[in-house]
């Protein structure tokens, strides 16, 4: 059994380790004049481990089909498709130089631990079978924002928050703020305001927190020296910072109470994002547009950065609005390079809409109202719900009028010629999170309004996309926000990011059970993406699958019960209560609706990939196939096997996560997590069967 202090070994105390533990792979390297005959010395081993009786060890096979593959791919170079680059694949060689005492290169420890673990495995198999009391039992690690000693620091939190913000308003200078002190008020008077104000979504936004001192204060100081000088560098750099007082009074500055760290992780910079900044580069490939040029999936857009697509059937729209901002910036957020840019920001005045942004989201709508194949519109941002009331209600008049127009047009085409018509309507917002305030009636009823009309003309679905990343940030105050929007006959479902700190055990399966008590649907489960910059919040792959196999079993519905609970979804209300019956009903700790995926550049979202190597540095590179659940851009058949090397190390993942004081014990599992399989949709998110046969054709295509 690999023990826990393995994991700070160095070089030459491994050396002893296997020398120990794994004799014969030593000799076998030893007496190999190279590494092509160490790898068939080693390919000849590792197959004669292989159990071929019937009901022999799967577990073990697997192991030994995961280190062939390891041997299979040495000496080849591949193509990462992050980065764009050619990288060689030398596991095995490394490990004959490592065993044989030659080696020429600088190789991490991690390296040698994962191969480690993996003989370790080769030799004494693991079957791994989920405990759900123990699942149970981790969970309850896990507090929400509505237990009552949370809320009573929240409670703390708010009343010197409140304080300072009566001191901020005292010395403000804005003559045109609505927010401000008449002349000759009391203290008492002043406080009442504020009280009074802090229920409002514009106080927050107009109170927010744009720098490192003023966070710290807001914080009562509790902000240490270090912290400090970081978020101090950032700002040098140029970082923004945008904190709502509302969302800062989730943090607990307390040494005791509840653990804030998945929602500390998303306000707080890391060293490497902040040494970053300046120098990221996009992830998602496809968000790359230029004029009159094909994006990375095939797709040909409108200029400007108002419309996004990587699928045939849906694409982003990112008004030129206030949704182009965010009720807060996440620090490990896809968008951060729009943020670098300065695409994204928070100055709300010029985000406005312009004379000019009538004429341009008509010209908009013309792009999806003359694609043969779109049927899904997602808007966002930023944040779509960032965007004052009545600039979203002119979007959704225009996507309404699109949906009409799309329709009407269809009736002159015949049979197997007509385009797909709107079917789905997404607003992905992070404010029933960071700010649920935000959530009026005037915003409920504009929803409703809405969704009445674009139902009869074809649109089935109205979904508010989140994203709660911690049970802490269901509050009273989100609660009242996922009731009003449920009341409006739109569905809420949540997007994830596994971040570290969301990553400990029973962490996510806490969020989902709290969520479907709320009546929210989870969607997605996504690993962290991007390079250098999200080094501190990335969770290998492998933890996700753990996740999945370990955790979310618990909640996977039952084939015979998945129609009973689509219709409770679409029809039921009040959907928290009746998604709790049938939860207890069918002996389920939550509604496993999610998907646990990664979103490859270019190609789209996948949990399906080997591990064939390591980097010297301990990374793993995976080979991902993409999700044939799905359609994709005909570009994908184009493109050779996907290659992608991990941010960071099984082993300094599992260091990070002692660190944050984790029993690594726990997650002892994790090594035999290397081969992943893309979980199937929901049907929830499946589009509905059209009356008519849509045509084949795809528009706005290059490739």
């Amino acid at each position: 059994m690999i023990k826990r202090r393995l994991l700070s070994y160095d070089i030459p105390q491994l050396t002893k380790v296997f020398k120990k533990d794994f004799p014969q792979l030593v000799t076998m390297a030893e007496e190999s004049e190279s590494a092509a005959l160490f790898k068939e010395a080693l390919r000849s081993f590792v197959f004669s481990r292989i159990d071929k009786t019937v009901g022999g060890s799967n577990m073990g096979n697997a192991v030994a089909k995961r280190i062939l593959l390891l041997i299979e791919h040495d000496g080849m170079m591949v193509f990462e498709l992050s980065t764009g680059e050619e990288m060689p694949v030398r596991t095995i060689t490394c490990l004959w130089q490592f065993l044989a005492g030659k080696l020429e290169e600088d190789v991490s420890p991690d390296f040698f631990i994962d191969l480690y673990r993996q003989f370790e495995l080769l030799e004494k198999p693991e079957e791994i079978v989920p405990d759900r009391s123990l699942v149970k039992r981790q969970m309850n690690r896990w507090p929400t924002g509505l237990d009552e000693e949370v809320m009573a620091i929240r409670h703390s939190n708010k009343e010197r928050i409140i304080a300072g913000l009566i001191r901020k308003i005292e010395r403000r200078h804005a003559p045109t703020s609505r927010f401000q002190f008449t002349e000759g008020m009391s203290y008492t008077e002043k406080y009442v305001k504020v009280q009074e104000w802090w229920n409002t979504g514009r106080f927050h936004l107009a109170m927010a927190f744009k720098s490192p001192t003023e966070l710290n204060y807001f914080l009562g100081g509790s902000l240490s020296a270090g912290t400090m000088d970081l978020l101090a560098r950032a700002r040098k750099k140029g970082m923004p910072f945008f904190v709502t007082p509302y969302y800062l009074s989730l943090l607990n500055t307390n040494t005791s109470g509840y653990d804030d760290a998945a929602i500390r992780s998303y306000i707080l910079y890391s060293e490497e994002l902040v040494d970053t900044y300046g120098r990221i580069k996009a992830w998602e490939k496809e968000d790359i547009v230029v004029a009159g040029q094909p994006n990375a999936a095939g797709w040909l857009l409108p200029e400007g950065h108002n419309i996004h697509r990587r699928y045939p059937e849906v694409a982003i729209l990112i008004p030129d609005s206030m949704g182009r901002a965010c009720g807060g910036l996440c620090a490990s957020c896809q968008r951060m390079y729009d943020f670098q840019s300065e695409r994204l920001n928070f100055d709300f005045e010029s985000l406005k809409p312009k004379e000019t942004w009538d004429k341009k989201l008509r010209r908009l709508m013309r792009y999806f109202e003359e694609d043969a194949q779109l049927r899904d519109i997602l808007i966002t941002g930023g944040d779509a719900l960032m965007s004052q009331n009545a600039t979203l209600r002119n979007i959704l008049d225009a996507v309404y009028k699109m949906a009409v127009r799309k329709r009407k047009a269809n009736e002159s085409r015949p049979e197997g010629e007509k385009f797909a018509e709107l079917q789905r309507v997404r607003l992905g917002s992070r404010l029933l999170a960071y700010l649920p305030l935000r959530i009026t009636d005037e915003l409920v009823g504009i929803l409703r309004s809405f969704k009445d009309k674009a139902s009869r003309v074809g649109v089935t679905q109205f979904i508010i996309q989140t994203h709660f990343q911690s049970p802490l940030e269901v509050t009273p105050e989100a609660k009242k926000a996922i009731e009003a929007i449920l009341s409006a006959g739109w569905i809420i479902t949540n997007q994830l990011v596994y971040t570290v700190a969301a990553s400990r055990r029973g962490h996510t399966a806490k969020l989902r059970q709290t969520l479907n008590a709320m009546g929210v649907v989870c969607y997605y489960t996504f690993s962290v993406k991007g390079f250098h910059e999200n080094y501190a919040v990335f969770a290998p792959n492998s933890r996700s699958l753990q996740e999945q196999q370990e955790e979310k079993v618990f909640g996977l519905i039952p084939k015979e019960k998945q129609k009973e609970l689509y219709r409770l979804i679409r029809y039921e209300r009040p959907l928290g209560k009746k998604l709790s019956g049938f939860l207890k009903e069918n002996r389920l700790l939550f509604a496993a609706t999610d998907r646990s995926v990664l979103n490859l550049p270019a190609i789209g979202k996948s949990m399906t990939f080997q591990m064939v190597g390591l980097t010297t540095e301990g990374k793993r590179i995976l080979k991902f196939d993409h999700d044939t659940g799905r359609r994709h851009s005909p570009i994908i058949d184009r493109m050779g096997e996907v290659y992608i090397v991990e941010n960071k190390s099984v082993a300094a993942y599992l260091r990070q996560l002692q660190d944050m004081g984790e029993d690594v014990r726990e997650y002892i599992s994790i090594w035999n997590y290397s081969e992943g399989r893309t979980e199937p949709r929901f049907s929830i998110y499946e589009y509905p069967d059209y009356p008519f046969d849509v045509t084949e054709k795809m528009t706005n295509l290059e490739l």
